[in-house]
């Protein structure tokens, strides 16, 4: 959690890498008591806009939230909190995350969409908020710098390539 603004607004950063194992037997209990958990902390930290930060990236498949639990946090979170969200950044988007939403969106408010950002990098993060009062786990830090390495290789490699360097002029 950090604060930006002029009125200390709040930045929740939620990790997605730290939620627990589908295939635990009580993996319902526990999410839904974490979910209870996460909204009893919104409201008391929410006083005024507020913006949450989806940390995606270093998340396996089995630990991501389900779409049913997604659905009901949309609709358990109570109108003034979800009126003062400006933003829902997801950094490190994964194509099913962005199938999820691209499926769910003639469902969910078209307001709640526009809010929502894909950022690929921490970079790209740090331009977007101040990033002095945001913990950052070591495991997304580690899983970006990794991903970037990846794409500086790859660029480099489509430019060596004369064929792939006219293919990326045009």
């Amino acid at each position: 959690t950090g604060y930006y603004g002029d009125g200390l607004n709040a930045i929740i950063v939620f990790a997605a890498c730290f939620l627990p194992d589908s295939s635990r037997a009580d993996y319902n209990y526990v999410m839904e008591n974490l979910f209870l958990y996460v909204i009893s902390t919104l409201e008391l930290m929410v006083a005024e806009d507020y913006m949450i930060v989806y940390l995606n990236g270093a998340t396996p498949r089995r630990r991501m939230p389900g779409l049913g639990w997604l659905k009901k946090c949309y609709q358990m979170i109570d109108r003034r909190l979800r009126k003062n969200l400006k933003s829902f950044i997801i950094v490190h988007p994964s194509w099913f995350i962005r199938t999820i939403l691209a499926v769910t969106r003639p469902f969910i408010s078209s307001k709640f969409s526009s809010k929502i950002q894909y950022v690929n990098t921490l970079a790209e993060l740090r331009e977007m908020i101040p990033m002095e009062y945001v913990h950052i786990p070591d495991s997304i830090v580690k899983y970006d710098e990794e991903k970037c390495i990846k794409r500086r290789m790859r660029t480099s490699c489509l430019s060596n390539d004369p064929e792939m360097a006219s293919v990326e002029q045009e």
